[in-house]
């Protein structure tokens, strides 16, 4: 293994500024957090489609995409929640840093967590966005009959059932997907964003 002292940190020759001018838009992370089937995937797509036709670089990180390639060595034990959340912020940064808005949509069922997430990212780019669905509604979904396995015990660990969810104290944003349709929770982002004139 190496020793940490000889990593050295090598500065890239084209600023983030550099990069955030010639997009001609800021870069920052929008973090969707919230139970299974409470509509985050849906809503960060929907949204980067709207970003992307406004000529916004962009791209999604998705929970299951991530545990596909990246983190498919992780299991959902609190240990491999944190580690899993570690390493997307850290990818996160890298997309800020290269000028790109990146919206990442995880569960991330723990404060601390996401609070690692921000300071990773930096607090002036992170953006935590709460998917608010009553559990009731969720499991009425199940687009991917997740709630059903876990109930027969069939999945450990699974969050809202075994393991818990802290639900964010005070995000930027709350969308509640029992209320408002696609459309008007990206709609809401888009506000806020236009509002911070992030975009």
């Amino acid at each position: 293994m190496s020793n940490p002292h000889n990593i050295i940190w090598h500065d890239s020759s084209i600023s983030k500024e550099a990069r955030r001018k010639q997009n001609n838009h800021s870069s920052f992370v929008l973090w969707f957090t919230g139970l299974s089937g409470s509509g985050k995937s849906t809503v960060a797509n929907a949204l980067a489609q709207v970003l992307f036709d406004q000529e916004i670089r962009n791209y999604v990180l998705d929970g299951d995409n991530i545990r596909n390639g990246l983190n498919r060595d992780l299991s959902f034990s609190d240990k491999d929640r944190n580690e899993n959340i570690r390493r997307i912020s850290e990818v996160s940064k890298l997309f800020v840093d290269n000028g790109t808005v990146v919206l990442t949509a995880f569960i991330s069922p723990f404060i601390q967590d996401r609070e690692m997430a921000k300071k990773i990212v930096s607090e002036e780019e992170f953006i935590e966005i709460f998917v608010s669905c009553p559990i009731e509604e969720c499991e009425k979904r199940d687009p991917k009959g997740l709630y059903n396995k876990a109930r027969k015990g069939e999945i450990p660990d699974f969050t809202g059932i075994d393991s818990p969810y802290e639900e964010p104290v005070s995000p930027a944003l709350t969308i509640h997907t029992t209320e408002q349709n696609v459309s008007e929770c990206v709609e809401s982002i888009l506000h806020y964003l236009k509002k911070r004139k992030l975009i």
